[in-house]
């Protein structure tokens, strides 16, 4: 009885109160863990870089045909950029798979790397293809990782010329060429079937700088913990390629892991408790297709903001990239790019009469072309009353040279191939080729030099002579207009001097820097700043751009694709070793209704 009444009692003191108190430090700690942050992953900004990146302005995303032309080179830099200042993200990752740039754009990426590291992120590199110029990049990331099954291709550097005479000789087409200038080497693929001394000389002192530099010093510079000599590389190099596990027992590379592995292990070591990979970070997305944008587009044009990157003040970018001809931009036989005096001429005028426009930068990648159209577009620059300075890519040579020379400050990066002052003319002489064919042609005419530009028969002596001077007096004004330019960058440079340094030699950037051939080593961003300061912009903000020539609207741009002012395209950027033999010939056939030509060695591959 005593037991029940002591229960009852118990019961009765646990009120709805007393068990709500009592339950009350149980619900604090709930609320507190559900007002608690969850833990911040580890943040990764993930950028693949792969395959070549095009010079020239952006194209706007559109709701019809979604990215016409794709992510240009500045996109890719400017991503790297935005991710080293985003405080959302805690690293770059960047995923290297077969880079198929040159020497020029690599240096650029290296360099915006290096700004990103200097910004405070930490920079990781994972490659896949391991070819020279995936690593060459790499190292200039904090690590570098591939996975245990690749290949890492250190094999050296070496320039390939393909000569063409032979098989020109059998299907019967001979090819008469005047070159003016010792070095000036445009033409030794098709009249000759092996290098000449002054050639040989050139591609020599090329190849040592690439080499001693682009590779041995990048390799030293790359791999400070392990206190690698030059001399070490270069055994290293003598004894390539690796495969990941022996790369990784010589010091080039710093662990082994598969892409997905290699994240975790970074999560892992930031000893956080997720992971968060921004796959593509940065990269634009296609717009979703709308009935209301196909009628706009195809109706209307459109109304375009292309080009152009905010308000007030701006530093005008005009991109000369691919062979210089004169006429419109558009595709070259084979699927490349040119570049045409008018289009170009058109967006300088543009950027002049912009007042919004403080300064102009010229954004080369050019072997050149044209003597005529290297000429206008270098006319129209001198005109302009508004600062102008040159960013040389991976070749900015003769042509490409000649449109720069009246800026009044050369970039280049240290590995551009530039200079190549000189003149070349010539045909390809097809009457052979016609007769085995049994296609028959007879000629009727008057004047002695009636036949220079004729396609069937070489030059005859009369027309040679002719043809020689008319070269020799371009090559004058080129020497003049190169000498006055160097002048009024602040360059103490004579005539003589001057000629030592031209007759068609190609240098490295930085041999011209050396040699008083451009200014400064640089990248895009320096020259673009350095503009802005010309300009009176305040280089503290974001720098506005404005980027010329305008992308086609995108049917213009689908139908150039299929055919355009040359007549139909075959595309063999697809099969790269195509590529690589013919470009060359590719360039001669479209320069063949230009009379003389300020063109670089195009048969010339260094890598």
């Amino acid at each position: 009885m005593r037991l029940t009444v002591a229960l009852a009692l118990a019961l009765a003191l646990l009120t709805p109160a007393a068990l709500q108190a009592e339950d009350k430090p149980a619900k604090d700690k709930e609320e507190k863990d559900k007002e608690k942050p969850a833990p911040k992953p580890f943040t990764l900004a993930h950028i693949k870089l792969s395959g070549g990146m095009d010079e020239k302005a952006p194209a706007d995303l559109d709701p019809v045909f979604g990215s016409v032309g794709g992510e240009t080179f500045r996109m890719t830099v400017d991503r790297i950029k935005k991710a080293s200042t985003d405080k959302a993200v805690d690293a770059i990752l960047l995923q290297i798979d077969g880079l198929g740039i040159g020497w020029g754009k690599l240096n650029e990426l290296a360099q915006a790397v290096t700004r990103a590291r200097k910004a405070g992120k930490k920079v990781y590199a994972h490659l896949e293809s391991g070819s020279a110029k995936d690593y060459l990049l790499a190292l200039a990331c904090d690590e570098v990782a591939m996975p245990e099954s690749g290949m890492l291709m250190l094999t050296g550097v070496r320039a390939e010329v393909t000569f063409f005479k032979g098989l020109f000789e059998k299907i019967g087409v001979k090819a008469d060429f005047i070159p003016i200038g010792e070095f000036k080497s445009a033409a030794e693929p098709f009249t000759r079937d092996s290098l000449s001394d002054a050639n040989r000389k050139q591609l020599t002192a090329l190849v040592g700088d690439f080499y001693e530099h682009e590779i041995v010093g990048r390799i030293v510079a790359g791999r400070k913990p392990q206190k690698l000599t030059a001399d070490q590389v270069k055994k290293l190099i003598d004894e390539g390629p690796y495969s990941a596990k022996q790369a990784l027992k010589a010091g080039l590379i710093d662990r082994l892991n598969y892409f997905d592995d290699y994240t975790e292990a970074l999560k892992a070591e930031a000893k956080a408790e997720s992971l968060k990979v921004m796959k593509d970070y940065g990269k634009k997305k296609d717009e979703d297709l709308d009935m209301l944008g196909l009628m706009r587009k195809l109706l209307l044009g459109g109304s375009s903001k292309l080009g152009s990157s905010g308000s007030g003040s701006k530093v005008a970018v005009i991109y000369v990239t691919g062979a210089i001809m004169t006429g419109k931009s558009g595709a070259s036989i084979l699927g490349g790019e040119t570049v045409g005096s008018e289009t170009i001429v058109k967006a300088i005028k543009q950027a002049e009469e912009d007042k919004t426009v403080k300064a102009i930068v010229l954004r080369v990648d050019s072997p050149g072309g044209s003597a005529l159209a290297s000429d206008l577009i270098y006319n129209e620059l001198k005109k302009s009353k508004k600062p102008v300075i040159t960013s040389m890519s991976d070749v900015a040579a003769s042509g490409g040279y000649y449109v720069a020379m009246s800026s009044k400050k050369i970039y280049a990066e240290p590995a551009t191939i530039t200079g190549s002052i000189g003149v070349i003319s010539g045909k390809f002489a097809t009457r052979e080729m016609w007769d085995k064919l049994g296609i028959k042609s007879e000629v009727i005419s008057r004047g002695a030099n009636s036949g220079l530009l004729g396609s069937d028969e070489p030059f005859t002596a009369s027309e040679k002579k002719r043809m020689k001077e008319l070269m020799l007096d371009i090559y004058d004004q080129f020497l003049s207009k190169a000498l006055d330019g160097r002048t009024k960058a602040g360059k103490k440079m004579t005539r003589e001097e001057l000629e030592k340094l031209a007759g068609g030699r190609v240098w490295t950037g930085r041999q011209a820097k050396e040699v008083g051939l451009i200014d400064e080593l640089g990248t895009l961003e320096d020259a673009i700043r350095d503009a802005a300061k010309m300009g009176g912009i305040d280089t503290d903000k974001e720098i506005h751009l404005l980027q010329l020539p305008k992308a086609k609207n995108p049917l213009e741009a689908l139908l150039g694709n299929v055919a355009g002012a040359n007549g139909v395209k075959i595309d063999l950027r697809q099969v790269p070793r195509l590529r690589e033999k013919f470009g060359g010939v590719e360039a001669m056939i479209d320069l063949k209704n230009e009379p003389t030509w300020l063109i670089s060695p195009y048969g010339v591959l260094v890598k």
